[in-house]
């Protein structure tokens, strides 16, 4: 894996830790803290395995290097957008801000574009190996 594609990948983790350790509930942890807490770490997880298994495909702008349909690839086309979404999701209702979900919803609007952009990209470069993948998996 390239350094660059490992530094993005490990480096939110300490941060996030942080936030999660400095933004603990006092007192009583509600229902809404926990599944805060259990829908972050899940997305974490799957976060940092999806952008392993990505490996040296990873880069900033849309790039077709390799088209990679394995581990969590070979189900959804766009896994770190998916679970990095899901990860802020949790962190909100972790902090108990439930109502800043509804900023989720232009990122989200940005990740759709973004997946669009690299859907054209691959497609481009792998032809029917691309649109049939895209035919089997979820986003």
């Amino acid at each position: 894996m390239k350094s660059s594609a490992l530094f993005v990948t490990v480096a939110p983790i300490a941060p996030i830790a942080g936030i999660v350790y400095l933004g603990a509930p006092v007192g009583a942890w509600g229902a809404i803290h926990l599944v805060g807490l259990v829908l972050l770490s899940a997305a974490l997880l799957l976060l940092t395995i999806a952008r392993l298994q990505l490996g040296d495909a990873f880069s900033v702008a849309p790039e077709a290097t390799m088209l990679v349909t394995h581990g969590l690839y070979a189900r959804i086309r766009n896994p770190v957008y998916v679970f990095g979404s899901l990860l802020f999701a949790g962190l909100l209702l972790y902090l108990g801000k439930p109502w800043f979900l509804f900023c989720l919803l232009p990122v989200m609007a940005l990740q759709v574009v973004r997946a669009g952009r690299e859907a054209k990209v691959l497609e481009a470069r792998f032809g029917d190996a691309y649109r049939a993948y895209r035919a089997r998996t979820w986003f």
